[in-house]
């Protein structure tokens, strides 16, 4: 009898579902409309379950789940996984560690040169005729030069350093702040995140986030200053959202590319009208490459650990 696998996320690439259907018996949380009988039912027999970053699982519900084995995160986000609670029970948490650090680095990189010169705004501007219209050179404002930036990254795990790499070769000058100074990397640290700021034309966001909340408020954009910008590809609630709004409205800052908010998929309405801003649906990783490649590290992870083994992106055990 196959090992039934508890699925609170749909996974996006056929291929990687056909190949979970051959290994396992699938019982798709998503999909049920009565979630609580559904797991009185078949809890008991699930053996690991999938999820993703954002889902996480609670420790209530793996609390129902008493043979239990691993919680595979089809993602590299684990803070909504009770991951003290898991070590207790010796249930190894994975994430797709890797598999999507280029396309989040490239997302991130699209949104530094869209929110730069203005892509999303011109784009409407073409397409609704307004071109026709204004054709002077006047009716659309100049836009600013990203290459040479002061380029400064929040979190200089692998996202980051794809960052950095990428706005290097743009020319831009790289810092960066973490936890700690990094020896092994030729960019500038800086040990404070508002200096940080005030030193940058370009803030990027790429931190774990794990625990942070709110990091980026008022105080760091004031120093990011008039001519800086804000991206965000990390979590949304490392920014306080009602900051940047007014940060926006006011001109303390130039611009914002975002594809993560802290209470998605709700955007605050302030956002949508603004066109120094270019907004995101949580799709930096969303590429078939990525995608793919995350579901394979989610099936080797359950190969793993059902077979005894500890899965090499394990977490917890």
């Amino acid at each position: 009898m196959k090992p039934e696998i508890l699925q609170l996320n749909p996974i996006l690439v056929p291929s990687i579902n056909d190949r979970f259907d051959a290994l396992y018996t699938m019982r798709r949380y998503f999909e049920q409309d009565d979630k609580e009988a559904y797991i009185r039912e078949i809890g008991p027999r699930i053996r690991g379950v999938i999820t993703g970053g954002h889902t996480g699982i609670s420790r209530a519900l793996m609390a129902q789940l008493p043979a239990l084995a691993i919680v595979a995160v089809n993602g590299v986000g684990t803070d909504a996984v009770d991951l003290s609670y898991a070590r207790e029970r010796g249930i190894p948490v994975t994430g797709t560690f890797g598999a999507l650090t280029e396309d989040v680095a490239d997302m991130a990189l699209g949104l530094m040169l869209a929110v730069c010169r203005n892509l999303c705004t011109v784009d409407r501007f073409v397409r609704d005729g307004m071109w026709v219209k204004h054709p002077q050179p006047g009716a659309i404002p100049l836009a600013r030069r990203f290459s040479g930036m002061r380029v400064g990254i929040v979190g200089m795990g692998r996202v980051g350093r794809a960052v950095a790499a990428r706005a290097a070769a743009f020319g831009c000058a790289i810092a960066y702040t973490d936890l700690a100074y990094i020896d092994s990397l030729p960019w500038q640290f800086t040990g404070n995140l508002e200096q940080l700021a005030e030193d940058s034309d370009m803030l990027v966001l790429c931190a774990a986030a794990d625990k942070a909340e709110g990091i980026v408020n008022a105080r760091i954009l004031q120093a990011l200053g008039s001519d800086g910008y804000l991206v965000n590809i990390a979590r949304g609630r490392l920014v306080d959202e009602t900051d940047l709004v007014h940060a926006l409205q006011t001109g303390m800052i130039a611009g914002a590319g975002l594809d993560v908010f802290v209470d998605e998929p709700h955007v605050p309405a302030a956002l949508l009208n603004m066109d120094r801003v270019v907004l995101q649906a949580h799709r930096a990783s969303a590429t078939v490459e990525s995608r793919t490649a995350m579901g394979e590290m989610v099936l080797d992870s359950l190969a793993d650990a059902l077979a005894g083994r500890r899965p090499e992106n394990s977490l917890t055990t």
